[in-house]
């Protein structure tokens, strides 16, 4: 069995989606979600699909060894960021290494760093009247967005499109190829 432990801060809509893909797999679980927001909607998500949930602080992040020791006692095969917005710690990173990664709402390099998501993203690429925007899922390092590129796909962004019309673009490009190459990477076809 493959288990995959899930790092959200907001709704939980990526989180879901890797679910429902993997729900009829007896390959693959999402054995764990994990949050830094105690009013994340995440939380209802993972109580709603009977998924564990832990909702951690910043010093149990980052001063303890409370997230790894969880993870490692879980088995966890795969850690995703899905809309995580903490810089991950250092420590995490060694116990992990190359088994974690993350999804980000535009074509890095562009648009990456501390600062840059959701909606910040998008208004940024509709001002700056790119012509494609679209997804890269990378695995992480110490910093922000700087890890190496797994995959990427494209959307066109049209002269009329604003930031709402760009998100929705990317959600469902999200949603395709997120829990595909997640699949993948699991599998070791990547």
């Amino acid at each position: 069995m493959k288990r995959i432990a899930i790092f959200a801060s907001g709704s939980g809509s990526n989180a879901e989606n890797i679910y429902d893909y993997f729900k009829a797999n007896d390959k693959v679980e999402v054995s764990l979600i994990l949050t830094n927001n105690s009013t994340a909607k995440v939380i209802e998500r993972a109580n709603r699909l009977a998924i564990p949930c832990e909702i951690f602080d910043r010093q149990q992040f980052y001063e303890t060894t409370k997230i790894v020791d969880l993870l490692k006692s879980k088995n966890v095969d795969l850690i995703v960021l899905a809309g995580f917005l903490w810089l991950i710690p250092e420590q995490l990173v060694k116990a992990f290494p190359d088994k974690i990664i993350n999804i980000h709402p535009a074509l890095l390099p562009k648009y990456g760093g501390k600062g840059m998501y959701g909606d910040k993203v998008h208004e940024s690429v509709v001002a700056n009247n790119e012509k494609e925007s679209g997804i890269t899922i990378h695995y992480v390092n110490e910093k922000y967005d700087e890890g190496n590129v797994i995959f990427q796909a494209k959307c066109e962004v049209l002269p009329s499109d604003n930031a709402s019309d760009l998100a929705q673009k990317i959600h469902a490009l999200e949603y395709q190829h997120f829990p595909v190459v997640i699949e993948k990477l699991l599998f070791a076809r990547i």
